[in-house]
């Protein structure tokens, strides 16, 4: 079986070294064996195991979520109903932020419209954020 450093089990998996002791540290990744110099040794599961949860973030599913996938994919032959909620949640909160990032985009259009372009002290687009009642409408913050 062939072991790996952190920095080539990095490479391999596209995930930060900082990353993956961040990983380690929240159980989400089993800690290694160390070679007789003390450094991190990676094997082909560890590094899948980074892919698959490097894959699950740029999905954007959160640290609990992820932990409940990794848990449920150790178990191939379970039924399969808990990942499939973990992906509907996630679509439906997908859909929510696109909902509001419409939102806000038709207020940052209706604000650079109603700005007639003359002179700051006229400006919908600063009288806009000065008073929330210039909005046209709700629209929340996205972080």
């Amino acid at each position: 079986m062939r072991e790996v450093t952190i920095g080539e089990a990095a490479r391999e998996s596209g995930v930060k070294v900082t990353t993956i002791r961040f990983y380690e540290g929240r159980g989400l990744l089993p800690a290694p064996p160390r070679s007789d110099g003390g450094q991190r040794l990676y094997g082909a599961d560890d590094i899948a195991r980074l892919r698959f949860i490097r894959h699950a973030r740029d999905l954007g599913f959160d640290m609990a979520a992820l932990a409940d996938l990794l848990d449920l994919a150790g178990h191939p032959d379970a039924p399969c109903d808990n990942a499939d909620r973990l992906a509907r949640d996630r679509l439906v909160d997908v859909r929510r932020r696109i909902d509001a990032l419409r939102a806000l985009e038709s207020e940052l259009e209706r604000m650079i419209t109603a700005c007639q372009h003359d002179r700051v002290a006229r400006c919908a687009v600063i009288e806009s954020l000065a008073d929330h009642a210039h909005c046209g409408g709700p629209h929340a913050r996205l972080d």
